[in-house]
């Protein structure tokens, strides 16, 4: 019970602690797991990747302008 009180004494016993511990923790497990998919799609997909093409103002203006 030593670490569960530890743990209860350190970040449960006000709320403005508990609230940024569940935020910080959400957000770097966020990025944990973007981290790992991102690897984890680049892995399965060596060899059949393929470089996006690049996005310029005239495209973006051209696409805008026949929404329009």
């Amino acid at each position: 019970m030593g670490l569960a009180d530890a743990l209860y004494r350190v970040v449960m016993r006000r709320n403005a602690v508990y609230v940024t511990f569940v935020v910080a923790g959400a957000f770097a497990g966020e990025r944990a797991v973007d981290y790992g998919v991102h690897k984890l799609w680049e892995m399965n997909n060596v060899g059949v990747r393929y470089s996006p093409l690049p996005l310029t103002s005239s495209f973006v203006v051209r696409v805008q302008m026949s929404i329009l």
